[in-house]
């Protein structure tokens, strides 16, 4: 071969390992359209989301988020969307945890909003592909924005019964989404920037479908970048109903159902307890509240009982819970005692005897929400 020729083929290779190497990865179905396998239902009822015709559907109640069963960093994610009620509200979830936020039915996350044009309009919304991150989560919006809200360039979303097509490219903390076609918003400097994916229940009757992700090399985010990992947490309330709790006797509306909240009045007995089934020997335990004025004394108002103990386990005051406002307590059994955690930090232990625990949910002097409960 002539020196001339043996160039031209050494440039034909590298040209053509070049545009190989060019050529992006394949994209992987998220969603089998039969089960929901690789899917986590993290704060809803079983029938909030179902398959239905190669389809998930959400029926919206209650708020709350199924997420995938691992985590992903830089990605490109395809999906298909139809609200079927005007004015139906939903959205995904990028860079999600794995947990509801304190006193939140969702997670922390970026959102990409889902929005029927039935919903409405005003200056700090729009329904055709806003982007914004929620509880926690950082984010510097692209233009037009409003605050940290990225909204649309361009109005391209269809309303209801119309599908809309999203795609999503999130890679190295910036997040881009198109529109049936076209980009529209976005942001940078996002925080986090590796976490689950998750789709949201908000009230919106909603179809998903066509959900396929592709991924691209990890760009070395960091645990403080990065949602931390699951774990095997398993939630007491459904959002809809008192499934797995034994009702009190006495006035039905001391107790109620309230979408993500439990509720409870004033004015019931200190014996009108809503009691959890047995726990199955979980170690852990945690679970948000709010009273909803100034108790007489803090003392969180869930009890633990614990098999083949007579009295239940009461825990103390906590001088640091707030009234009027969320707080979440995380109860911890190491051998023979109950750590405990108020919004995260060290607020003392008690002893705790062996045997599986039922938590016991307490009436207050004051009305007091209940969420996020959750054993493991």
């Amino acid at each position: 071969m002539t020196p001339l020729r043996k160039i031209i083929a050494s440039l034909v290779v590298v040209s053509f390992s070049l545009l190989h190497a060019a050529e992006p990865p394949p994209f992987s179905p998220l969603f089998n359209g039969r089960n929901l396998d690789g899917w986590v239902n993290v704060n809803c009822a079983p029938e909030t989301f179902q398959v239905r015709d190669g389809m998930i559907h959400c029926d919206g109640i209650p708020t709350g988020a199924l997420r995938t069963d691992r985590q992903f960093e830089n990605f490109e994610l395809e999906l298909e969307w139809r609200h079927l009620k005007s004015g139906g509200n939903a959205g995904v979830f990028i860079w999600a945890g794995s947990l509801p936020a304190v006193g939140q039915p969702f997670l922390r996350a970026i959102e990409v909003q889902v929005l029927d044009h039935g919903y409405g309009k005003s200056d700090w919304f729009t329904t055709h592909g806003d982007i914004f991150p929620i509880h926690g989560s950082r984010m510097k919006p692209f233009k037009p924005n409003k605050g940290d809200r990225s909204f649309p360039r361009e109005s391209r979303s269809k309303g209801t019964p119309e599908w809309n097509h999203y795609r999503i490219v999130a890679t190295n903390g910036v997040i881009r989404l198109s529109v049936n076609g076209a980009e529209v918003s976005g942001g940078e400097n996002c925080s986090w920037r590796k976490g689950f994916i998750a789709l949201e229940s908000e009230g919106g009757v909603v179809d998903w479908r066509n959900l396929k992700v592709r991924e691209f090399p990890s760009s070395g985010a960091t645990g403080s970048e990065s949602a931390p990992k699951a774990e095997a947490w398993r939630s007491l309330y459904d959002g809809r109903s008192f499934n797995g709790w034994t009702l009190p006797k006495g006035p039905a509306e001391l107790w109620q159902a309230r979408d993500w909240t439990l509720f409870c009045g004033t004015n019931g007995a200190p014996s009108a307890v809503l009691t959890g089934v047995p726990s199955g020997g979980a170690k852990d335990l945690f679970f948000d509240w709010r009273w909803e004025a100034q108790p007489s004394q803090l003392v969180p108002p869930l009890e633990l009982a614990v098999a083949g103990v007579s009295s239940r386990i009461v825990l103390p005051a906590l001088p640091a819970a707030k009234p009027a406002a969320w707080n979440r307590v995380h109860l911890r059994r190491i051998d023979r005692f109950l750590e405990i955690r108020l919004n995260d930090l060290p607020a003392g232990r008690i002893p705790m005897p062996s045997g599986d625990f039922t938590p016991v949910l307490c009436p207050s002097q004051v009305p007091t929400r209940f969420a996020s409960l959750f054993v493991k």
